[in-house]
């Protein structure tokens, strides 16, 4: 049942001096809106802890959006640490909003990020923590609305039954759309289910509760969702998309914390999308088309999100900011007007060329930690399978400019399991850092200190991906190979770490199942699996444990190679991209045939453009 918003809990300041980070749980940070009138009252919440909610930029985006709304007020809300949820608990405190200590269960609107499929432990514990009932399908009339969007809503069928409602894509106009709805619908006293079919035809919403699964001979064993009998909603929901990214508020991120973040700077997004076209890369896909920000509109947000929040460092945000076509114009110009404050420009990784390190050293943002590159592959003929095109050449010439522009360190992204991948392309990693190395002793000198960190995942096969059929390499294929690349690497001048295999076991079983996977979900959290992000509270066994119960094997899920005629789990959803160019690029992919990128040279045919009805939006000359 509803709580009233009256019920404001002061209860929770006791149990200050009892947790781990108690500062996790202030309210009133500079830059947070105080002035909550509503009468309408929504609530954000990033599943996990504040320290890496707080500085989400989705968070950031629909709070102001929703804030500036006429009659419309937004709080937020993080999961808190199991030291204070279980004080809570035993104390009979339900999970509150950060700035009116208000109980989650009193708003009319509860939104959660689904950032990536390990927080799905986390939003049902958020919604029981908040006496929220965790089915959809069990909650009253005047139960708030659960709604969510973020990254990870490409697959949502195991994570589907915890929500009313899913958005999928942007959610800057769309959220507004979705409180008004919701706020209309019950100003007209409609009931519950009735609002939902209102919210299910708004572009880009799905709403579970409005689809039957069906399993038959076209599908895999999860089946495909199809729309009720009688329900005028989609067959297949169609993502939001932003067309006029530049009309959008630059500067989302105000809040100022009292504690330590995980991205501890000010975060500006300068475009949004890739076009590159890694085929293992969801959000290469799902992000598309390509819309960029003016050089002069983020040179502007910068310095003012600077003088307002007081940092000394900001970050450039996108999927590939030296892709951007203003890139240069815009680090040289931040550059000129920080530097001699004393302020730091960082790009969070750079493009695996002598452009990508002319713009690092363009801020010189970098040179202290190293220089961060993506080859993803150990040889030439996967990164081509892979659709990275970067060339052996490309690594060697960015290597030289880094060390040429005195950088001593540099780290190396790669990825294990890919489709394909012979023990060849295992030995490669460590023969390309073992190059990087030599490039860097012959131009500075043997003792130079110079050295290079890799870093290697797993890769999960992910929906709307050229790789969504693709099998996620075995358990013990992983550690095999995780060995072979140890013993491989010789020079200590190298340092290898890679991934949890068991996290992303679970993860590429969550990434292939349908909506039973909800049950899975349910389970582990029953055992007390919470925090699975975090890996000193992940608990593998009891995942193992929720999959016995229900006779799966989490590996068997992970490694099942879906028929390409098949019927997906997620084919109800669509980001744009074509099945037939994803089937293209699948077929290429087994080739060792590139694509390149349609914003430098013609279409690629991926379908994006013409079915959302926005194009790329490049502002200036690519680089």
């Amino acid at each position: 049942m509803k709580l009233p918003r009256e019920d404001r809990y002061a209860d929770i300041e006791p149990f200050l001096p009892l947790v781990e980070k108690p500062s996790r749980y202030l309210d009133h940070e500079w830059g947070a809106v105080e002035d909550q009138p509503g009468p309408f009252h929504a609530c954000m919440i990033y599943p996990d802890a504040y320290e890496v909610g707080q500085p989400n930029l989705g968070v950031a985006i629909l709070y102001n959006e929703l804030n500036k709304a006429e009659g419309i007020s937004c709080e937020r809300s993080y999961l808190p640490w199991p030291d204070m949820a279980d004080l809570m608990r035993r104390n009979g405190v339900p999970m509150l909003s950060l700035e009116t200590s208000s109980p989650i269960a009193s708003f009319e609107v509860v939104g959660f990020t689904m950032a990536f499929e390990m927080a799905c432990t986390n939003i049902m514990e958020a919604l029981d923590l908040s006496r929220i009932p965790v089915r959809a399908e069990d909650r009253a009339e005047d139960d708030a609305i659960v709604l969510g969007g973020g990254p990870s809503v490409w697959n949502c069928e195991p994570m589907a039954p915890m929500f009313d409602a899913i958005l999928l894509g942007d959610g800057e106009e769309a959220i507004v759309e979705m409180c008004h709805c919701v706020r209309d619908g019950r100003a007209a006293g409609l009931s519950r289910l009735d609002i939902l079919r209102n919210l299910g035809r708004i572009q880009g919403v799905y709403v579970p509760r409005l689809y039957d699964i069906v399993v038959d001979e076209t599908s895999t064993e999860w089946g495909y969702a199809v729309p009720k009998a009688g329900e005028d909603v989609p067959a297949r929901v169609l993502k939001r998309c932003v067309g006029d990214f530049a009309a959008t508020d630059p500067l989302c991120e105000k809040i100022v914390p009292y504690m330590g973040l995980v991205q501890d700077r000010l975060t500006v997004e300068v475009l949004r999308g890739c076009a590159r076209g890694c085929r293992f890369c969801q959000a290469g896909m799902t992000y598309r088309p390509v819309r960029e920000r003016p050089a002069s509109q983020v040179i502007g947000a910068v310095e003012q999100g600077l003088a307002t929040t007081g940092y000394d460092e900001c970050s450039l945000s996108s999927l590939s900011t030296t892709d951007h076509s203003q890139c240069a114009e815009m680090l040289n110009g931040l550059k000129e007007e920080l530097s001699a404050k004393g302020i730091k420009v960082s790009i969070p990784s750079q493009r695996l060329d002598s452009f990508g390190v002319d713009m690092a050293a363009a801020v010189g943002a970098s040179r202290k930690t190293g220089l961060t590159f993506a080859p993803e592959a150990g040889t030439q003929r996967l990164r081509d399978v892979i659709n990275k095109n970067v060339t052996d050449e490309d690594i060697d010439t960015a290597a030289r400019n880094a060390f040429a522009n005195g950088w001593r360190r540099m780290k190396l992204y790669f990825m294990m399991g890919l489709p394909t991948e012979t023990d060849e392309d295992i030995l490669g990693i460590p023969q390309t850092a073992e190059r990087v190395v030599q490039i860097g002793r012959e131009m500075l000198g043997p003792r130079s200190g110079v050295s290079v960190s890799i870093s290697v995942a797993v890769f999960v096969p992910k929906a709307h991906t050229p790789f969504q059929w693709a099998p996620q390499l075995e358990l013990g294929e992983v550690t095999r190979r995780q060995q072979l690349l140890l013993h491989a690497t010789k020079d200590r001048a190298i340092r290898v770490s890679y991934h949890s295999a068991q996290t992303s076991v679970v993860e590429a079983a969550l990434s292939k199942m349908g909506r039973r996977g909800f049950d899975l979900i349910a389970g582990a959290w029953r055992r007390g699996c919470r925090f699975d992000a975090w890996t000193d509270q992940f608990h593998y066994e009891w995942w193992e444990e929720a999959a016995r119960d229900l006779g799966l094997s989490l590996e068997d899920i992970a490694s099942t190679t879906f028929s390409v005629d098949a019927r997906l789990p997620w084919e109800h959803t669509s980001p744009g991209v074509s099945q037939g160019y994803l089937k293209r690029e699948w077929r290429r992919a087994a080739q060792g045939v590139t694509t390149p990128d349609c914003t430098r040279t013609s279409c690629t045919g991926c379908g994006v453009c013409p079915t959302l009805g926005v194009d790329n939006v490049i502002v200036g000359e690519r680089a």
